[in-house]
């Protein structure tokens, strides 16, 4: 991890940040759901500035008040220094957001972000169906934000904090960005091209994300069974195994056995005594959790490939 400066203060003119894209929202889909994936890895785990050091640097030649340069290694990250948080501030927003997710007060959190659109037109029961998502969020965040510096430069922001990176990693110096709309600080949770989608589908945004993201899943569970029936195969005479039995053997997830977190039902067909087998993904609530169906198929020349379309909510093969 790259070390970062300890940052205070507007600067007399714009600062060149140059940081990571947000990560992929299916990261970690496993440990974390759809929405869990969107608001934690993409605001908390925007990622760590290659150009950290060269960051500080240029906020300490254009502010006087910028503070030194500190090391924010995980160590640092979860025991240095604090910055005095005014009101008002991108820091104060920071602070906000994550404290309104922990108390789980997920409505007013996703307002200080730019998905915020795609919010407002959300029931609260609609809200709701998301439920598992938000709660895992929830617990991702940790007790203790620690925010070590911020810097303004016009009408954006960047802000560090320590965070970790994903769910249950230790905290490192993260960089938020934000912007000032309307008088207010603004979390950059999307991209542009997020922004744009977002605008076009309002509420529908998130229930298209999520499609989005359990239908990619889905494809790569299917996947990773074909990997792990190739490996029981190869150690047991060419036969293949029940899911019960690679979950078991570590091979695969748990989640396999329920749609509750994947959106999608699994079943693995064992054929010929074991000898062959399918395994097919059908969306748990079609048009909800998945429009596309996939199905596995082994094939002669080793892993097998998986294909999807759909098909009405039904599995590709009974």
């Amino acid at each position: 991890m790259p070390t970062h400066g300890l940052l205070r203060g507007k600067t007399a003119a714009p600062v060149s940040m140059r940081m990571f894209e947000p990560k992929g929202v299916t990261k970690a889909l496993s440990q974390i759901s759809v929405l869990a994936v969107l608001l934690f890895n993409t605001v908390a785990g925007a990622g760590c500035s290659a150009a950290a050091t060269e960051t500080a640097n240029a906020a300490t030649k254009d502010s006087a008040t910028t503070a030194a340069a500190v090391n924010t290694n995980s160590s640092a990250a979860s025991s240095g220094p604090r910055i005095e948080i005014e009101p008002g501030s991108p820091a104060e927003t920071v602070r906000a957001f994550y404290e309104r997710l922990k108390e789980k007060r997920y409505r007013e959190a996703i307002h200080l972000t730019n998905l915020k659109p795609a919010i407002e037109g959300l029931s609260d029961d609609e809200l709701r169906e998301f439920a598992v998502d938000l709660e895992d969020i929830a617990k991702a965040v940790p007790a203790d934000v620690r925010i070590n510096g911020e810097i303004i430069s016009g009408e954006s922001a960047t802000v560090t904090a320590a965070l970790p990176e994903e769910a249950g990693a230790e905290p490192q110096m993260q960089e938020i960005r934000l912007r000032k709309v309307n008088g207010y600080w603004q979390i950059l949770a999307a991209d542009e091209l997020t922004e744009a989608r977002i605008e076009k589908e309002g509420k529908n945004y998130f229930y298209e994300l999520r499609i989005d993201v359990r239908q990619d899943e889905a494809k790569k569970m299917l996947e990773r069974v074909s990997k792990a029936q190739l490996a029981y195969s190869l150690q047991n005479n060419g036969t293949f195994a029940e899911v019960g039995k690679l979950i078991e053997l570590g091979y695969i997830p748990d989640d396999i056995l329920s749609s509750d977190s994947t959106g999608y039902v699994y079943r693995i067909a064992l054929i010929d005594s074991g000898k062959s087998y399918f395994a097919t993904a059908t969306p748990a609530a079609y048009g909800k959790t998945g429009r596309n169906s996939y199905l596995l198929e082994p094939s002669s020349g080793g892993l097998s490939k998986v294909t999807g379309r759909d098909n009405s909510g039904k599995p590709l093969r009974e």
